[in-house]
């Protein structure tokens, strides 16, 4: 399948991205939710970008090897635990789990600011359309934007 990105859908875009990384979120961070969201999702080319974008930030192979376990591994701070909890409960709603709990909510706001809380919710949501749309229109991981 072929899509034609439409040049205002770019703009809204770009100035999402803007506004995710201007809440003051390590960029890290930001790259472990999008990578994780992205792993739940099924989502090959955002998982692919993801890990060479976290790369790119200086991640470590171990650590980018373990995002998918990483309540079972020592490699992540407590602030990027927050996040990744906070991540998974906002991204398994379909799953019928029961979404952004008090505990996980109070746990990432124990770590990071409301602009902070901001960025990274809109990180997570924005990671969950990009994840939709590759799904939708088959595109396969491998590629380069």
């Amino acid at each position: 399948m072929k899509s034609v990105a439409n040049p205002d859908v770019i703009t809204a875009i770009q100035h999402l991205h803007k506004a995710i990384h201007a809440g003051g979120v390590d960029p890290l961070v930001l790259e472990l939710v999008h990578l994780r969201a992205s792993q739940i999702n099924g989502c090959g080319p955002c998982v692919f970008a993801g890990v060479q974008s976290a790369k790119k930030h200086g991640e470590t192979d171990e650590r980018l090897h373990n995002v998918v376990a990483w309540r079972e591994t020592p490699f992540f701070t407590e602030e990027e635990r927050a996040a990744l909890a906070l991540t998974e409960a906002a991204t398994r709603i379909q799953d019928g789990a029961p979404g952004v709990t008090d505990e996980i909510w109070n746990g990432a706001a124990t770590h990071f600011d409301e602009n902070q809380m901001s960025a990274i919710i809109l990180n997570i949501a924005i990671t969950n359309f990009f994840n939709r749309i590759n799904h939708t229109i088959r595109e396969q991981a491998g590629k380069t934007w």
